[in-house]
């Protein structure tokens, strides 16, 4: 029983949730949406790749993703340099362009002039005006043999590091590695009061 002058408790639960549900029903049609716009531009875009331009491979930012590789903005102006590609060539032949990025590693520059070269090697430049040919134009054969590529262009491989088995010796079954761990420890540590010890019994060599 409630005692005293209390209000009268009563549960404010009628708030009319159905209007604040929100439902996914058009999902699959927008997944039939996308795909009827993808084939369209497809067609519009011919023979151009739907995926858009050439990107290079890069190293993600900070410790935590940096030794994972992603696609970049655009190639710098030193991999189009290695490859010969000219800078204002490239946009026109589907490779982007980051002027702002600088190579800080040998092996990525050299990844990514590689790439260059490869696209390079595959591409198939039509002519702006069908049957008017100028110089940097594919052949007729090779335009008669063209497709558009589906997919992103020269997808990046994540290489799987290989493990090497080796045969377990008593040499290796011997070892202990704490041990050798705590002495390199003290020799780490020893190692300016065992220099200053040298050059005093050198000096008092001498004398």
């Amino acid at each position: 029983m409630v005692k005293h002058n209390n209000v009268v408790p009563s549960g404010h639960f009628r708030k009319h949730w159905q209007n604040y549900v929100k439902t996914w029903f058009n999902q699959p049609a927008r997944k039939t949406r996308r795909r009827a716009a993808r084939q369209k531009k497809a067609v519009k875009i011919f023979p151009r790749p739907p995926a858009g331009p050439l990107r290079p491979t890069v190293h993600g930012q900070t410790l935590k993703y940096n030794m994972k590789l992603r696609a970049g903005k655009g190639f710098s102006l030193e991999e189009l340099k290695a490859a010969g590609i000219p800078k204002k060539l490239a946009p026109t032949v589907g490779i982007s362009v980051d002027h702002r990025r600088r190579n800080r590693s040998l092996e990525g520059f050299q990844a990514n002039v590689q790439r260059l070269k490869t696209y390079k090697a595959k591409l198939v430049v039509f002519p702006r005006r069908n049957g008017k040919f100028k110089a940097g134009d594919s052949t007729p054969e090779e335009l008669a043999t063209a497709t558009q590529v589906s997919g992103p262009i020269l997808p990046i491989v994540h290489e799987k590091p290989s493990v090497e088995l080796v045969k377990v010796t008593e040499e290796l079954k011997s070892f202990r590695a704490y041990d050798k761990l705590r002495l390199e420890r003290t020799n780490a540590r020893h190692v300016g009061v065992r220099a200053k010890r040298a050059a005093e019994a050198e000096k008092e060599e001498k004398k």
